[in-house]
């Protein structure tokens, strides 16, 4: 809990920050109110309080790790982020806003409760409604805040609808007593739950970006800062697949039968059509919106397949997935500064204008693509393993195609990097950028080589 409260007191203090026009402070106590966060979330590992504030919060394991993977990501994309924000002038609110998004975040991964759920999924979003359209003479953004804004409003109707009926049912928002209700009852559930169930998977399955839910994907990433498209890309989503996975590995794991079906069908939908539209693309940034679609059909295996090893695979993954994708936009930050172009072309000849950069963001395109010896291998393997296990066959085969697809549009850019001649002048990279690029690239392929240290951390 001390996590909570030192992140909601960091906003407030970076506002005043600003307010009193210390931008130069903006930063460096950014990254201490970090470094405080996951001081208090490590010293509750070995303590399991168990469930806090009757039952709102819990922060086991589970909760602790997704919670300091998604500070640590933060916190890399706050070291990025010196110098990128400062041309709109709002920096103070670029930074008050993520840090409010990042404690929405903690609560989706350690509730223990709906209502926190739902406090934490709104304060998580609500604060991206604004960083996505922050930017108001730009077209783009302002487009892609309002389609975000309306399609995440719709999917919270369908999401308290859900809660609503589950309450119904039940008579409480307790996850403990969610599973009691299933666990008593097995031939006499009542039919609101069931139907609950079903709106919770349509409101949750948006915030995660899985098809058919996933409209609103390539033109929010497209139009929003790079900066916020590669938070949402990383921390809102693995946040979300931490919250979905709480659920259905813990209270509505004795319906398996009954939901597995509906997230079978979800995730294939999820692959075929996020790798697909990432191969049409030829901008660099919506390919990696597509791709992020087709990655959450991936981690659904966890759910599908969900078992003892599920949070292990999921997190493996989770860090995986964001590892490469703070790499890739760290890239396309770099070149769209010199270039002023997004698209593949702008790559063109990045191996010999900077060599260094071009081999980061190689490791990152294979990372994402499961080559082995890079931590994206060691996630699908974790992935394809559990549904092995559980005898889905059909969905291991499509996912296979799915990851060869997946292969030609990562390789893309590596081609055009490599074997392809540019005019341009050379990329310079920045001390925090190189910082930033060496230490992804880094534990990427440490993972990558040494996976131990992942299969058996939660």
């Amino acid at each position: 809990m001390g996590a909570i409260i030192t992140l909601s007191i960091l906003a407030l203090v970076v506002l005043y920050l600003g307010l009193f026009k210390a931008k130069t402070l903006l930063l460096p106590v950014s990254i201490l109110g970090f470094l405080i966060a996951i001081g208090f979330l490590l010293n509750d590992w070995t303590i399991d309080k168990g469930p806090l504030f009757s039952g709102m919060v819990h922060f086991d394991h589970y909760a602790i790790a997704f919670s300091v993977l998604c500070i640590a990501v933060t916190l890399c994309i706050f070291i990025i982020s010196k110098g990128y924000f400062d041309e709109g002038g709002q920096v103070a609110e670029y930074y008050s806003l993520l840090i409010f998004s990042l404690t929405g975040a903690v609560l989706v991964s350690s509730y223990h409760n709906f209502s926190m759920l739902f406090l934490g999924i709104e304060i998580m979003s609500v604060a991206l409604y604004i960083l996505v359209g922050i930017r108001k003479r730009d077209k783009a953004s302002n487009e892609a805040a309002l389609k975000y804004f309306l399609m995440g409003a719709f999917s919270t109707g369908f999401l308290l609808f859900g809660i609503a009926l589950l309450y119904g049912a039940t008579g409480s928002f307790d996850l403990e007593e969610i599973k009691a209700y299933v666990v008593n009852n097995p031939n006499t559930i009542s039919p609101l739950f069931y139907g609950g169930i079903l709106l919770l998977i349509v409101g949750l399955t948006f915030k995660v970006g899985a098809a058919p839910f996933h409209f609103w994907t390539p033109d929010v990433y497209d139009g929003a800062p790079i900066l916020i498209t590669s938070y949402m890309s990383t921390v809102v989503k693995v946040a979300s697949f931490a919250g979905l996975l709480r659920l259905f590995s813990y209270s509505l794991l004795p319906l398996q039968d009954f939901w597995t079906p509906v997230f079978l069908i979800i995730a294939i939908i999820t692959l075929f059509v996020g790798n697909i539209s990432a191969v049409m693309q030829s901008s660099f940034k919506r390919m990696l919106a597509y791709s992020s679609i087709s990655h959450a059909g991936y981690m659904l295996f966890a759910i599908i397949a969900v078992g003892a090893t599920s949070a292990n695979s999921i997190f493996a993954y989770g860090l995986a997935y964001s590892l490469a994708t703070i790499v890739a936009f760290t890239g396309l930050i770099l070149v769209k500064k010199t270039t002023g172009s997004e698209h593949f072309e702008a790559f063109n000849g990045l191996g010999k204008r900077n060599p260094m950069l071009a081999f980061a963001i190689t490791v990152a395109m294979l990372s994402l693509a499961g080559i082995p010896l890079t931590a994206g291998f060691i996630g699908k393997f974790m992935m394809f393993s559990s549904v092995m296990e559980n005898y889905h066959i059909v969905l291991l085969v499509l996912a296979v195609i799915n990851a060869a697809i997946a292969v030609y549009y990562y390789l893309k850019v590596v081609v055009a990097m490599y074997f392809r001649d540019s005019e341009e002048s050379c990329v310079n990279v920045q001390w925090n950028y190189s910082f930033i690029l060496l230490l992804a690239v880094g534990l990427t392929i440490l993972i990558g080589v040494y996976p131990d240290c992942l299969l058996k951390l939660i």
